[in-house]
């Protein structure tokens, strides 16, 4: 990975410089730091800013790296995805992480992941979603400053019970990822295609990934059974006009017969429930007793009360109206007075709205 491949991937004249080459990098959040790094690897003058910039996107790496092992050790979480992927990476060439990823393997060890990231960090947004009804999946993100707030992306940390979410159309949530490491970032790869059009960050993840033992009928025997076929051959294809795949390419020829069968399913799915999302109504001191969250009837509604904040439930991507939320307040407080020990609350109890970031 060079340079050269970069000023291609982003459409940009070599003789525009280096600047022209950031500039264009900054419409994607993180591969700006890739274009830095690959830039002051051969040399090229920086002034402190961007020496400051790549100083703290390895930070950032550096800090993700350090709570993936303290919350894997304490809590048995794994991470998945861009750490992973990660470790494909030459040390001087560090890829970008605008997330932390982890699979919990348990309701239980996700809130003890949570509880302690909730403690040790700034964390100013905790989002919650519900996938599924038997069994039921957790995700939640938590999100704290950058050193440079207005710069930099904020971190965040995505823990899940399910390894693998879908489309939340037609494929389904799939909880467990279980291969060697290398095809499994590369079933995490293609999984990103169903929210978001493959980009030139994921051409040069593939690029890192060429190079590793690759066993073409196998591999594209799992990423079938991960329900990836054609997800996984769209990034193939893409990345095939911009770098060798190496033993990528045979995978992408053994693909090829699963494509259509995997179509077909999806045609005739019925599709999995839709998520349900949880609006915030307050933060909470944290119930370190808490081993799973709970489900309050409110009405016609439904709360979630969880180890660090309470929220009212709603189906992804809308919004409780006013009355709804003033009702589901009003149920909370009743079950503040009757539940065993009370809420818990502190003085972040009133706050029914994350923070503008």
């Amino acid at each position: 990975m060079n340079t050269d491949l970069l000023y291609r991937l982003l459409d940009v004249d070599p003789a525009a410089g280096p600047g022209e080459l950031l500039h264009r990098a900054r419409a994607d959040r993180d591969l700006p730091y890739l274009v830095l790094a690959a830039l002051a690897r051969e040399g090229v003058r920086m002034g402190r800013h961007a020496r400051a910039e790549l100083r703290r996107a390895r930070d950032r790496a550096d800090c993700y790296a350090r709570l993936a092992r303290r919350l894997a050790d304490a809590t048995g979480v794994r991470p998945i995805r861009g750490l992973p992927l990660a470790g494909h990476y030459p040390p001087e060439l560090p890829r970008p992480l605008g997330e932390l990823s982890l699979v919990s393997p348990t309701e239980a060890a996700l809130w003890q992941a949570v509880n302690r990231l909730v403690t040790e960090h700034p964390v100013e947004s905790v989002e919650v979603s519900l996938l599924g009804e038997r069994p039921r999946h957790t995700a939640v993100t938590l999100r704290w400053p950058a050193e440079d707030p207005l710069l930099d992306p904020w971190y965040q940390v995505r823990v899940a019970t399910a390894a693998l979410t879908g489309d939340l159309a037609t494929v389904p949530v799939r909880p467990y990822l279980a291969a060697d490491d290398h095809v499994e970032c590369l079933i995490a790869l293609a999984e990103d295609g169903f929210g978001r059009p493959f980009r030139a960050a994921d051409v040069i993840d593939v690029a890192q990934l060429a190079g590793q033992p690759f066993e073409p009928v196998e591999t594209a025997a799992v990423v079938a059974a991960y329900r990836l076929a054609p997800e996984t051959a769209a990034l193939l294809d893409l990345a095939a006009e911009h770098v060798p795949l190496g033993p990528l390419r045979e995978v992408r020829t053994a693909l090829e017969s699963e494509i259509e069968p995997e179509l077909r399913r999806r045609r005739t799915s019925a599709g999995p429930p839709r998520p349900r999302h949880g609006t915030l109504l307050r933060r909470t001191v944290t119930r370190y007793q808490w081993d799973e969250a709970l489900l309050l009837p409110a009405g016609a509604a439904t709360l979630l009360l969880t180890p660090v904040a309470d929220y009212l439930l709603a189906p992804e991507g809308t919004r409780p109206t006013a009355p709804e939320r003033t009702a589901a307040l009003a149920a909370l407080h009743a079950w503040d007075a009757t539940a065993p020990g009370g809420a818990g609350q502190d003085s972040r109890a009133g706050l029914t709205e994350p923070r503008p970031r």
